[in-house]
């Protein structure tokens, strides 16, 4: 990696290296497990897996949030750690604007902007509670989803990369992952995965409500527009360090590819069990 030193680096410039980091990588312009998926030839035991692995990731995502919180730098990245991990355990977020939707615990009714300041807390609002009721369909109880114990290997390196990286008590660090996170959340996956859900409800399990994932779609268009105020935020802050904010980036990206391959896999092995090799661990060389 180049050796960038904040003295000789403007912003715009470092604002083009990151972005062409973040934006290039493979895992943002050819996810090939969502792109498959979009097409809708999902088969229940495909949306099963994925349910099982995704509820992983999103609950185990609630310690990385955590630990992002007691690292914080400063007190309004401290307020702002926290208005993601209340909303995530099930504070609603209180939005100032007109006709805003009335707090509760259905996604389709819930605001997707505001603070939880002054929110109020509900149990069914939670985001793991959303996917329960999403699994309920599938056959998935409470026993069946968000355990780690349920993560493949690619899963569980995910959400490992995740607390270390995102959740890392080194600024520029956590800062590079999270600008990296946000910007794979809105380039397009949640939409690619609700084009097959709901060509998966359609065609099978008209029953199945789609709120958790068309909730967070909404949220990251939101947040997409966030991040160009968070990297000048990040890049003036004192003992920033360009190096360090672009390895976080890449290495949190690998956590993601780990993710979306293993899935990417594991649907290829349901498809054809007898033709095609294992997924080896995202660490394993071979």
């Amino acid at each position: 990696m180049t050796v960038l030193s904040a003295p000789q680096l403007d912003l715009e410039t470092f604002r083009r290296r990151i972005d062409d980091l973040v934006g290039n990588h493979p895992i943002v312009t050819e996810n090939h497990y969502t792109r498959w998926f979009a097409e809708g030839d999902a088969t229940f035991d495909d949306v099963v897996h994925l349910t099982v692995q995704f509820s992983v990731f999103s609950h185990l995502f609630i310690e990385a949030q955590l630990r992002k919180v007691i690292n914080a730098p400063t007190l309004d990245a401290y307020r702002a750690g926290k208005e993601i991990l209340l909303n995530e355990l099930g504070v609603v977020f209180r939005s100032s604007s007109a006709g805003a939707a009335p707090e509760g615990v259905d996604p389709t009714l819930v605001s997707t902007e505001g603070t939880v300041d002054g929110g109020r807390f509900r149990f069914g609002a939670a985001h793991f509670e959303w996917l329960l009721r999403f699994g309920a369909p599938l056959g998935l109880g409470f026993d069946d989803l968000g355990k780690r114990r349920h993560a493949t290997p690619a899963t569980a390196f995910f959400c490992d990369e995740l607390l270390r990286l995102y959740g890392s008590d080194e600024g520029s660090v956590a800062e590079g992952a999270s600008y990296a996170v946000e910007h794979w959340a809105a380039a397009g996956f949640w939409k690619e995965l609700i084009a097959g859900l709901e060509a998966f409800k359609q065609r099978t399990c008209p029953e199945l409500p789609l709120a958790f994932w068309t909730w967070h779609d909404k949220v990251e268009d939101q947040h997409a527009d966030h991040t160009a105020d968070e990297l000048a935020e990040a890049f003036h802050a004192p003992g920033f360090d360009p190096d360090r904010f672009l390895l976080g980036a890449a290495e949190i990206l690998g956590g993601v590819e780990a993710f979306w391959n293993g899935l990417d896999g594991d649907r290829r092995r349901l498809a054809a069990p007898s033709e095609l090799p294992s997924t080896p661990h995202p660490k394993d060389p071979s």
